[in-house]
């Protein structure tokens, strides 16, 4: 039996709810009265061609503010003159044209960032290339951001492996280095990347590569061989092609870069490749002109350092307090006929933690990786390097000049002492080591190996033409009969007189094979293969 008054008193209660909420609707309602109407500042196009556009009457509009044109085209107000605003667009003009409403957004340039963007091929707007369907991401960062302050950074203490022997015994990079590569066209720039990113695998560093207006054919190919050695999985590729609005190549590292930040600041270890900054600069340069900038040396704007120096400085190692996370730059940039002194390559030299330059000479001798070791340096990554490699090339990079200049004297035909005839032919085996097949990333035990086996010696009664046979037999016999030091050298232990002299115990077996072989056993046939 129901209690008298219940039911009133349920009917008011809910007459006192739906009152309740009456109110503050009708309270929201006066609060954005009382602020006063909303007002969106809207401009008009003077002119547009060329992937920039001459915008009246966006007073209020902040450098760097995007803009949007009819059909959702965006642009970003570059130039704020007293008249008018000059617009680099980000998408296609076909459809835009004098006179037409430009309106300001109140937000800069950002991009979608997130694990989802793991294994992906995207533009900056970080829309698909591929076939993986839409692209998730939980959150938007801008593309422009302060680099990390001097406080907030850790000393470089840790190798980043590029799998190649000459690099990481002689020019190591360190996690959290900026280390340039350049050279002229064609010459194995972006060779030395592919085998750096797949000798990533199991390493947990992850990649971003950033393509500026590459041809599609050989981008194409890039990633067809990321993905036929299982790079793809760590990978984030974004790309701005050749044939669209030069700002989109503009732009193209800075969204990159935020990209690799986030993982960074998630605590990981990052890799981003700029490929290359020259086309960046060209691009640039471009605009500056088309905007009327006033045109320095070689006709690019006087900003272009500033261009270049904000990018590389984002890269950097972070203390623990902010994640420990490491953000590794390998720019690249394209030389002209060996040009060292031009604009953009003094520039970039001046920027990084050291160089790798390749050599026209020593490619078309076929050695390669074409790395000039006399002309390359690291300012940082010695101290990053392992102690195994410190032990075994202490003063390899020395006499390796050393040993170049002996070979260029000797070739006017003077008559030589038997000190300089050994130290030339002991140049010429190093060498022979140093050269590595593409697509075939050496562990750090297979470099050991094959480093000490050279400087003591053990190669010096063997031609030069079977030092590849020699390399391949000794890395087999280390690696195959000594786990233990192998895993030692991987762990960073300093290497003990047992350890070397097991290594070149080893190594001194395997070469006493070499005259007595085993018909039984089958040569890889990729062995030994140079890359062409």
């Amino acid at each position: 039996m129901t209690r008298p008054g219940t039911k009133n008193d349920s009917l008011l209660s809910a007459l006192r709810t739906a009152l309740d909420r009456t109110d503050g609707a009708l309270q929201g309602v006066l609060s954005e009265a009382a602020s006063g109407p909303r007002v969106q500042e809207s401009g008009t196009v003077l002119s547009i061609g060329s992937g920039i556009a001459r915008v009246a009457g966006l007073a209020g509009v902040q450098a760097e503010e995007l803009v949007e044109f009819p059909g959702g085209v965006t642009g970003i107000a570059f130039n704020l003159d007293p008249g008018e605003v000059g617009v680099i667009m980000l998408g296609s003009s076909k459809h835009i044209t004098s006179g037409d409403r430009v309106r300001r957004t109140g937000r800069t340039v950002d991009i979608p960032v997130g694990e989802g963007l793991l294994g992906r091929v995207i533009d900056i707007a970080a829309q698909p290339l591929d076939n993986g369907g839409p692209v998730r991401h939980t959150q938007r960062w801008p593309v422009e951001r302060e680099a990390p302050p001097i406080m907030a950074r850790a000393p470089v203490t840790e190798p980043l492996q590029t799998g190649l022997k000459v690099v990481d015994a002689l020019i190591p990079v360190g996690r959290g280095q900026r280390e340039l590569i350049l050279g002229d066209r064609q010459i194995g720039k972006t060779a030395i990347i592919l085998d750096t990113i797949i000798n990533q695998a199991g390493r947990d560093v992850l990649c971003v590569y950033c393509s500026i207006g590459q041809q599609g054919a050989d981008l194409a190919k890039f990633i067809a061989k990321l993905e036929s050695h299982g790079a793809m999985e760590y990978c984030t590729v974004v790309v701005a092609s050749g044939d669209g609005p030069p700002g989109l190549r503009y732009i193209a590292p800075f969204a990159a870069t935020s990209i690799a930040e986030y993982f960074m600041e998630q605590g990981r270890d990052v890799l981003i490749v700029y490929d290359d900054l020259t086309r960046h600069a060209r691009s640039y340069r471009e605009l500056s002109l088309l905007l009327e900038r006033p045109p320095g040396r070689e006709a690019f704007p006087g900003d272009i350092f500033y261009l270049h120096s904000r990018l590389l400085e984002r890269s950097t190692h972070l203390s623990e307090e902010y994640g420990g996370g490491s953000l590794t730059a390998l720019p690249i940039i394209e030389t002209q006929a060996q040009n060292l002194s031009a604009y953009i390559a003094t520039n970039l030299i001046s920027i990084p933690d050291g160089q790798i330059y390749l050599s026209p000479e020593l490619f078309q001798r076929n050695h390669l990786p074409a790395v000039d070791v006399g002309k390359s340096v690291s300012r940082v990554g010695g101290k990053t390097q392992l102690p195994a490699y410190r032990t075994v090339t202490g003063d390899l990079r020395l006499s390796y000049a050393q040993f170049e200049e002996l070979e260029m004297f000797a070739r006017f035909g003077t008559r030589l002492d038997e000190k300089t005839r050994d130290t030339i032919e002991r140049g010429r085996r190093v060498r022979r080591v140093l050269t590595q097949p593409e697509l075939q990333p050496r562990s750090i035990p297979e470099q050991i190996a094959a480093l000490m086996s050279v400087t003591e010696g053990l190669f010096d009664d063997i031609d030069v033409e079977a030092i590849g046979e020699a390399e391949t037999k000794v890395r087999k016999a280390v690696t195959g009969d000594l786990p233990e030091i192998c895993q030692k050298i991987e762990d960073g232990e300093l290497l003990s007189e047992e350890d070397r002299a097991a290594i070149i115990g080893a190594a001194q077996r395997a070469l006493n094979q070499i005259e007595d072989p085993d018909p039984d056993e089958e040569e890889d046939p990729n062995e030994g293969e140079v890359r062409a």
